[in-house]
């Protein structure tokens, strides 16, 4: 039960609403009162409760044709019928059309609360499961383009470390090579072990979260905890019970959060912040990095400890420099997600000469500076071939390790649309910058709260 838990209680006995009323906020509960049955619908789409608590006789209308009419318009409300009739019939016509308990009066006070506590938990749990699914849902294998020998003999290592059941996996490379599709591709043999072939896959960057916020987000915490601690809180380990958690950027966890980490992956315990109680988890951890870990040992940035717990079974992700055979089959590939995105099928592939240009130049950026390149060219190029001139890189980049140019499109014929002028020169300066925020606001000469609005405008970060 918490303050946030809302309960709509429907009944024109006045002092069973008071009475209830007085109960129910007691226990913590948000309660609101409606006396007719006119009112009800307006206030379950104006409030929307977590749990109704309808009257089965009300004036001029029955309680099960409220419950009717709640049925049909949807929503995630639990239905529970109060009743002075205990008769069976009266229960299973409640319950087939939707109902998910009724309690009979003249009502025990310590039967409510049960009732309550029980629909609250079932609730929460639905909800979590619904949530876990549809984080499973978004982890729809893509499949890993590419046939260069290092990506054969990556995905050749990964499956024999996810096949053995190993805890915890490390995967280094530089920004942009695709460290989380390597993680989702081990999250595959995860699933195929789950018995039901279900198995949540949930990630949380390290970098993008203070660190008090990450830890509770990670071990979760009990109500009061802390400040705002409102509610008991499941943390992102045990959300991922039985599937994968996927720590991004681990090397900027503070070193006080390391040792918390550590902890967890060793003993396979989690403790939730204010919390007594320790709970057991079975968790795939998957660690990416595109720093020197053993830099940020010598350093003292991060513990030698965890170092060495994590780079057991550890795999490198090449660059796309080191790669660039796969280069057309990425362009490709990336064009055609495009073309349908944006419906401009007119957009058939790349002359032989930008691929030769595409081939030469060293993609600081890896795959996400070239998907951003060919997005580009998708949104602001009128052609149905690609050719040099489209390609937002410097003439003539002979492997120099020479960056993309902020330059200008041909504007097409029917013209193009501002935003996407905009969304494009910042992605180009987020791909120059390694997607450093203060770097490309800088370079786009405007504030760094202005960067991080349009970033999110545009769903750049």
């Amino acid at each position: 039960m918490t303050s946030t838990t809302k309960i709509l209680l429907v009944d024109d006995d006045e002092l069973i609403v008071s009475m209830l009323s007085r109960v129910l906020k007691a226990e913590g509960y948000d309660v609101r009162t409606v006396s007719q049955p006119g009112e009800v619908l307006r206030k379950v789409r104006s409030w929307q409760p977590s749990v109704i608590l309808l009257d089965i006789r009300m004036p001029g209308r029955s309680g099960i044709e409220i419950l009717g009419d709640i049925m049909a318009k949807g929503g995630s409300a639990q239905v529970v019928m109060l009743t002075a009739d205990d008769t069976a019939e009266t229960a299973v016509k409640a319950m087939k059309l939707g109902a998910v308990d009724y309690l009979t009066k003249p009502f025990n006070v310590e039967e409510v609360k049960i009732v309550l506590r029980n629909i609250i938990e079932k609730g929460r749990l639905k909800r979590e499961v619904a949530y876990l699914r549809s984080l499973q849902e978004q982890v729809v294998e893509r499949e890993i383009i590419g046939d260069a020998p290092a990506i054969r003999e990556l995905k050749g290592r990964i499956e024999k470390m996810a096949q053995a059941s190993v805890h915890t996996l490390l995967i280094m490379g530089e920004s942009g090579t695709g460290k989380e599709l390597f993680a989702r591709y081990a999250h595959r043999f995860v699933v195929e072990r789950a018995g039901d072939g279900f198995a949540p896959f949930v990630q949380v960057n390290c970098a993008a979260m203070p660190d008090t916020l990450l830890e509770s987000e990670l071990f979760g915490h009990e109500k009061g905890a802390f400040t705002d601690a409102r509610e008991d809180k499941k943390g992102l380990f045990e959300l991922a019970q039985g599937g994968t958690l996927l720590l991004d950027e681990i090397g900027e966890m503070r070193p006080a959060l390391q040792a918390k980490l550590l902890r967890v992956l060793e003993e396979r315990v989690v403790r939730p912040l204010g919390s007594g109680e320790e709970h057991p988890v079975d968790v795939m951890v998957i660690a990416t990095t595109n720093g020197d870990l053993r830099q940020e040992v010598a350093n003292g940035g991060f513990r030698t400890d965890l170092f060495f717990r994590l780079s057991g079974f550890a795999v490198h992700v090449p660059p796309l420099r080191e790669r660039r055979g796969d280069i057309p089959l990425l362009a490709q590939h990336h064009l055609e997600t495009f073309t349908r995105r944006y419906n401009r099928p007119s957009i058939r592939g790349f002359s032989p000469a930008a691929l030769a240009l595409m081939g030469r130049y060293d993609w600081p950026g890896n795959i996400r500076e070239l998907r951003n390149v060919v997005e580009r060219i998708v949104v602001l190029e009128n052609v149905d071939l690609v050719h040099p001139e489209h390609l937002p890189l410097h003439a003539g980049a002979e492997g120099d390790g020479s960056e993309p140019r902020i330059g200008r499109a041909t504007l097409p014929p029917d013209g193009v649309p501002l935003e996407d002028v905009e969304k494009d020169l910042i992605m180009q300066a987020l791909v120059r910058t390694q997607h450093n925020k203060a770097q490309a606001a800088k370079l786009l000469h405007i504030s760094y709260d202005t960067l991080r609005y349009q970033a999110k405008k545009y769903g750049l970060e």
